[in-house]
């Protein structure tokens, strides 16, 4: 199956689409909104992607905080222990926060180059806000095609 990332808003997406995840048997990516990390933080979204994932242990769950284009808000979230943060940053910082990210076990992602500024690189997700059946179109994203 294509890897296909999830941003979730709450606590209630994410449950959702761990749930959906382990009844496929497929492997789930969760994504912070662009730029969560300036007003979620790091430790709300880890204790959140936990919580959802409590009852689901066959389920493989990455989940991938975005911080926006702010280093001191990416340090944060390493800090709190997160594994996958994205950040939209110049190349020297960024290269300096996935040097910082190797020394504990995590990694940094960074937007497509062909991302605009108004338009962030989100790859192929599902925003859950956008529908009232989320288990529904969560299972239609991870199998699609």
């Amino acid at each position: 199956m294509t890897d296909r990332p999830i941003i979730v808003h709450s606590l209630q997406d994410a449950t959702a689409a761990v749930a959906v995840a382990a009844e496929l048997g497929c492997p789930i990516t969760l994504r912070s909104a662009p730029g969560a990390a300036a007003y979620l933080g790091p430790q709300v979204f880890r204790d959140m992607i936990e919580e959802a994932s409590t009852g689901h242990d066959g389920a493989t769950v990455q989940a991938v905080f975005d911080c926006g284009d702010d280093p001191g808000l990416a340090l944060g979230a390493l800090r709190h222990g997160l594994k996958a943060i994205r950040i939209d940053a110049p190349a020297q910082t960024v290269e300096k926060i996935t040097d910082i990210a190797a020394q504990t076990g995590a990694r940094v992602e960074t937007p497509a180059q062909d991302d605009t500024p108004s338009e962030p690189a989100t790859l192929d997700l599902l925003d859950l806000r956008d529908t009232d059946d989320a288990p529904g179109a969560i299972k239609a994203w991870l199998t699609k095609d």
